[in-house]
């Protein structure tokens, strides 16, 4: 029992020992420059994290999460676009005509005596060239009716409130400050 009292009081008085080892440690000058440099650190966190909570940040929040959103359709609907254009054709017809322009100008260069082909190449190309138009005609038109014009046009508009916003804010902590 005794002995048992003497193993107690020893485990005490050693960690009393480093408790106050503990704080000499504490108040080495490295240690306090440490503790500064964390409480600065949370200090510059608080004023974050207020700023963030501000109106002002609120809303830039929440205009860039409607950017984001605005692109992702736009983006969307472009591919669409592009989806429905390969389908319809309207791609391979241009590739069509870049290669009938083509061969025309270098027919131009090589045989001027064939003036009747090249007639009916011309004739063949501003055919391809119309039909091409009224091709993206259509597409416009179902671009528009889909919305891709109106989600890109919100995107713009939503970027100009946040630049508006963070020239407002700016100014407003110029001010302060």
């Amino acid at each position: 029992m005794v002995q048992e009292k003497t193993g107690k009081i020893k485990d005490i008085k050693e960690t009393v020992s480093g408790a106050v080892e503990l704080l000499h440690q504490f108040r080495t000058p490295g240690v306090q420059e440490s503790f500064g440099k964390i409480t600065d650190a949370v200090l510059v966190a608080k004023e974050i994290i207020k700023d963030l909570k501000t109106p002002e940040m609120v809303k830039n929040i929440e205009n860039f999460r409607l950017i984001s959103e605005n692109m992702n359709q736009a983006s969307e609907r472009m591919q669409n676009t592009i989806k429905q254009l390969e389908e319809a054709g309207v791609i391979n017809e241009a590739k069509g005509f870049v290669k009938s322009a083509k061969n025309t100008m270098e027919s131009f260069g090589e045989n001027s005596q064939e003036l009747p082909q090249m007639s009916t190449a011309i004739k063949e190309m501003i055919n391809s060239v119309r039909d091409l138009v009224d091709e993206l005609k259509i597409t416009v038109i179902d671009s528009k009716n889909s919305g891709a014009v109106h989600s890109i046009k919100e995107t713009i508009k939503d970027a100009s409130e946040i630049y508006k916003t963070t020239v407002e804010y700016r100014g407003k902590n110029r001010l302060v400050q």
